[in-house]
């Protein structure tokens, strides 16, 4: 069988073809075709199934592009694996999906229909979890999106927490200002944000109060209204800890929990927090539960046969 597309400029097809056609020889090599290119068009054979799963996955990249996208080789490879399960993956949507973080009008985009999901979810709802294995995105993408909530003025300031289970929330005897007590227990947080925002205006923020940074434990007793609030490593929390983290939400606010419920650093006698909302919340309107797979994983592809062998081995 044979498909032909058209490409409409030279700059179109540099985009698409990539370095020296390194997206075509993975589309070939991935799905099983011969891809031709001679002038405007772009020649696919192979067998039929093989043929318009290439096509289809062709004509998404082109959107893309025309869009005003870009083709990486990671986010091909995963596209590839993806159209053999599913040629109707809308690849478009997720990669045009832009999340604006910085002045200079940097974007962070999901890269997988599941971080897809999740962005969705968090737009939609007012409580958001997160959860699954490390590598897919769980944090970055919430500080992400509430680096742009900040930006567009949908709240007033971004509150970062994390569980500092290592030192059994008791951070009074460690040296320091709080904020250099909890630093080390938040610097994934600390590693998104620096991806995203400029280090002098991180620092103002932090100075003014705009952006906060401390452990669960010093949530007691608080109302956060206007505020983006994200829990991370919430598998670390115990059902009180996350009971009271819960209901600081105010007015204006929205809140995303992150987790993999696989990784808890808790005593075996202590329930974790993560996996006890996971059965009593699940039906509340306005709060939503994505779940990561390995194929959301977007590190090294190492990872996600590491995460593979382990999902096997405790089956």
């Amino acid at each position: 069988m044979e498909r032909i597309i058209s490409i409409h400029s030279n700059d179109e097809a540099r985009a698409l073809f990539g370095k020296c056609d390194e997206n075509l020889r993975l589309v070939e090599s991935g799905l099983g075709v011969k891809i031709a290119s001679r002038g405007e068009r772009l020649t696919i054979t192979g067998r039929k199934a093989e043929v318009e799963k290439s096509a289809r996955l062709c004509e998404e990249m082109l959107s893309i592009v025309r869009g005003g996208g870009t083709i990486k080789r990671d986010d091909l490879s995963y596209s590839i694996k993806s159209f053999k399960k599913d040629s109707g993956l809308d690849l478009q949507g997720i990669y045009l999906d832009r999340i604006e973080v910085s002045s200079k009008r940097q974007f962070v985009t999901p890269k997988t229909k599941g971080q897809k999901r999740y962005v969705d979810a968090i737009r939609g709802n007012d409580i958001v979890f997160g959860i699954g294995p490390a590598g897919t995105g769980k944090t970055y993408l919430a500080m992400a999106m509430a680096v742009n909530a900040l930006k567009k003025q949908e709240v007033s300031r971004i509150i970062l927490t994390r569980p500092a289970i290592e030192a059994g929330e008791s951070l009074g005897y460690l040296p320091g200002s709080l904020y250099e007590k909890v630093t080390p227990y938040l610097r994934p947080l600390y590693d998104a944000l620096y991806d995203m925002m400029e280090v002098d205006r991180i620092q103002g923020c932090i100075e003014r109060g705009i952006i906060e940074v401390a452990p669960l434990a010093y949530m007691r007793g608080r109302t956060l209204n206007g505020s983006f609030i994200i829990l991370d490593e919430a598998q670390n929390s115990t059902t009180d800890q996350m009971k009271m983290f819960l209901t600081r939400l105010g007015f204006d606010s929205k809140t995303v929990i992150t987790g993999d419920a696989t990784q808890s650093d808790l005593p075996s006698e202590k329930e974790s927090g993560l996996n006890h909302v996971q059965r009593i919340l699940k039906q509340i309107k306005g709060i939503k539960f994505v779940h990561f797979t390995g194929e959301d994983v977007v590190r090294h592809p190492l990872v996600q046969e590491i995460i593979k062998a382990y999902e096997k081995n405790t089956q």
